[in-house]
């Protein structure tokens, strides 16, 4: 009987020698400096008087534009704090920004209502939102895969429940509560002191990022990838997947809760919004969109769809917009619509999410400078 065989599967595309493609030495050498570049264009950006029209209302040190740009640097750190969970853990939670909530609500109550000094308040809100995290992980990590989902969205419908009913006259309602400015440092109070919020913001999220690559890069992270590849190996090699699960979930909490008390100090107050479970889809779509698991693109997701969320609301009222016909000025008054769109396509051309674009578009271009050797 003659031996059929199964044909050959193609040999990769041999890598590309740096001395064979002109600049690709010393980008390699670059590149590890690019987060520095990016840090430094950041914290001197307040002292900048540029215009860009079209991109930001008014000059890059204006109050309204570092307004902006601190909320987005928040959300940054809030994705990059959620992709612990979804990217780097393969933990899909619903209920993430019950933490968020807890931060802001937490410093709101506790230096409007109870009086305290803010670095008190701010400490005991993200103690609080991390032990929260650790008792509420404790329960959902009996479950697995969209059990975990479910229990984690019923936990953040419980949270936004009780902030909606003004659980005991504290919340506001759906009113919200406004942040009494009157205990806070004089630094964090006033338009004037905005930069000093956007330098917060930037702390924050350079903080989380620290975090984030110190915990991917330790041994315990290491066994949070093998988890979002394989649990049931890291079970075999007698570790505790419960254990390091709660844990990743815990700091997680804490990082959300941390990014709540920098978020009420920016908007100045408590709205019940920021309970719903739209908070954490947003998040999703943020990690997604940037790339869950890559070093930077959670933060690039964050920044970008927030900047999108509050831009696109200026772009559905501009004149250039109500001038077109109504079939096409209708969708496009509506921000979800435009960030829907973009989300799909963004996932359709780029799978792996935006972090995905340099290696794409490397690769695009060293195929059209290499031929390719055929017999």
């Amino acid at each position: 009987m003659t031996e059929v065989k199964s044909p050959e599967a193609p040999a990769p595309p041999a890598a590309v020698p740096d001395e064979l493609t002109p600049g690709r030495g010393r980008w390699h050498g670059l590149r590890p400096y690019l987060p520095l570049v990016a840090l430094v264009v950041a914290l001197v950006l307040p002292y900048s008087t540029l215009h860009l029209p079209g991109v930001f209302e008014g000059a890059l040190n204006s109050p309204g534009t570092l307004q902006l740009l601190a909320v987005c640097l928040v959300f940054g750190g809030l994705a990059a704090g959620y992709d612990l969970l979804f990217g780097r853990t393969g933990m899909l939670s619903f209920g993430h920004a019950l933490y968020f909530a807890a931060g802001v609500y937490g410093t709101d109550i506790l230096v409007t209502k109870a009086g305290l000094p803010l670095w008190q308040a701010g400490l005991l809100a993200v103690t609080g939102g991390t032990i929260l995290a650790a008792l509420l992980g404790a329960v959902a990590l009996r479950t697995v895969g969209i059990a975990f989902a479910m229990v984690t969205l019923a936990f953040a419908q419980v949270g936004a429940i009780l902030v909606a009913r003004d659980f005991g006259g504290l919340t506001g309602g759906e009113e919200g509560l406004p942040l009494d400015v009157s205990g806070l440092p004089q630094g964090l109070v006033g338009v004037t002191n905005t930069v000093n919020l956007y330098w917060l913001a930037l702390a924050y999220l350079v903080v989380v990022v620290f975090v984030v690559h110190r915990v991917s890069g330790s041994p315990t992270g290491r066994v949070l990838a093998g988890l979002r590849d394989d649990e049931r190996r890291i079970g075999v090699l007698g570790l505790d997947p419960y254990r390091f699960k709660l844990v990743a979930f815990t700091l997680a909490g804490g990082l959300a809760a941390a990014g709540g008390v920098v978020y009420v100090l920016i908007v100045g107050g408590a709205s019940p919004h920021i309970t719903s479970s739209e908070w954490t889809l947003a998040l999703l779509v943020m990690v997604v969109l940037g790339g869950p698991g890559t070093r930077w693109g959670p933060v690039i997701g964050g920044i970008l769809y927030m900047y999108l969320d509050h831009r696109l609301v200026a772009f559905g009222t501009s004149d250039a917009v109500e001038a077109l016909p109504a079939f096409l000025s209708n969708p496009l008054s509506q921000p979800l619509f435009v960030l829907g769109t973009v989300f799909i396509l963004a996932v359709y051309f780029f799978p792996g999410g935006l972090a995905s674009l340099a290696p794409r578009l490397a690769l695009l271009r060293h195929s059209l400078r290499i031929p390719s050797r055929r017999p």
